[in-house]
């Protein structure tokens, strides 16, 4: 069974076609192409792809226009029908927010649908361009089942403790809850790490780092708190959003707007959304790399950008260590998490009363796979762990379509 999967951000869409195999098999889905779209709605849009299924070389790479999420799919799916990659039998596509009513990784139906749209003003950044993705997308194969994945299935395993807000029980009883995100991620880190031939870490927590952050404390494998909450906005500094504010702090925001209502709610989801975080406190473009150049070379708001993101990622792995009482394992993932050494090395040096020693040469080297970063005499283990979403949403679809959903 030939599956596309499709994981599409606020400005990218990463793409996968995988084969699971003929029906009986137990095999594990296999790569056949893989590719990104980034830069939607701006002037230099790229499209990459990778895989031996691609029939013409020069279209491994190539620069475009695309400014909505309907431009973006087709050309996705042009993609992927003009590669030498067989018919497609599935869809799979990440979801980030649910809302109160979805509680499980399911096949697309107009109920379903219904569901995600009454949830995006959970996520309003992500929901409604997934939406029309799918819906393009199930116009495009009309007679394969489409199944949607969701970013916060996996942290379902949080005890309500963690996961109810101290708000009035009307907004309770709405889904206003911490539902966290990045699942799809750390179930694939889980899932890796049962793989390897270590004793798998009882107490570990994950850090996903890239242009969304998140924390995540994991007590056997199982989701026991997270650092963003209702929606992906919250918790730990990221590239353009602020991650937790006092909420005094947003009313003052709404109190400072000349508009109307709408708009002003708008104007101040819209900066909260985009412009703060690393690129608000740096000045700068949402390129961690750039930043950190800037930093060496003398920029005082590349450094105080730099020092704020990390104080804020050892708050989170610190706090969550004292409320599991224990640590066995870190995990770093995302586009920082896995290629950012010196941000690594300076989360992990504020550690250090935990007993946790890396090995600077392991620490700045490459590689692919699962890589263990940690000096021989640390007393935890620090591991560097490739996120794998969209082989997590093969997975997925592969299970629901043998089963019958």
């Amino acid at each position: 069974m030939r599956i596309l999967v499709i994981n599409s951000g606020s400005s990218s869409i990463k793409f996968s076609v995988f084969d699971s195999g003929p029906a009986g098999s137990a095999s594990e889905p296999h790569l056949l192409l893989d590719g990104e779209l980034s830069g939607i709605g701006g002037p230099n849009a790229s499209l990459k792809l990778r895989g031996s299924d691609i029939a013409d070389p020069a279209a491994q790479k190539s620069k475009v226009q695309i400014r909505t999420p309907v431009e973006a799919l087709a050309l996705v799916l042009n993609a992927v029908t003009q590669s030498q990659t067989p018919s497609i039998d599935a869809v799979g596509y990440r979801v980030v927010h649910p809302g109160a009513k979805l509680d499980r990784h399911q096949r697309i139906t107009p109920e379903v649908v219904a569901d995600m749209e009454a949830a995006a003003i959970f996520a309003p950044l992500h929901d409604p361009a997934v939406i029309t993705i799918i819906r393009e997308g199930m116009a495009r194969f009309p007679g394969i089942a489409h199944y949607a994945c969701f970013d916060t299935v996996f942290h379902q395993t949080m005890p309500q403790e963690a996961s109810t807000y101290p708000i009035p029980r009307e907004y309770r009883e709405q889904g206003a809850r911490r539902y966290g995100f990045h699942g799809l991620s750390c179930e694939s880190i889980v899932r890796q790490l049962r793989t390897e031939a270590i004793e798998f870490p009882k107490h570990l927590v994950i850090a996903h780092l890239g242009s969304g952050c998140s924390v995540t404390a994991l007590i056997d494998g199982r989701s026991v708190d997270t650092s963003m909450g209702l929606t992906p906005t919250g918790g730990i500094v990221m590239g353009t959003r602020p991650g937790d504010l006092d909420p005094g702090l947003v009313l003052y925001f709404l109190r400072q707007q000349k508009a109307e209502a709408k708009d002003a709610i708008a104007a101040v989801e819209a900066m909260l959304n985009h412009s703060s975080g690393m690129v608000a406190l740096s000045g700068m473009e949402n390129d961690m790399k750039a930043v950190r150049a800037a930093a060496i070379a003398g920029d005082v708001q590349a450094q105080l950008a730099v020092k704020v993101f990390t104080r804020s990622v050892t708050k989170a792995i610190g706090g969550f260590c004292w409320l599991m009482r224990a640590l066995d394992a870190i995990v770093f993932s995302g586009g920082i998490g896995e290629h950012d050494a010196a941000t690594r090395a300076e989360i992990l040096s504020n550690l250090q009363c935990l007993g946790i020693a890396i090995d600077a040469s392991l620490n700045e080297g490459s590689g692919s796979g699962i890589r263990r970063i940690n000096a021989s005499d640390s007393e935890k283990a620090v591991f560097v762990v490739p996120a794998q979403e969209n082989l997590m949403i093969a997975v997925h679809v592969d299970q629901m379509a043998r089963s019958g959903i």
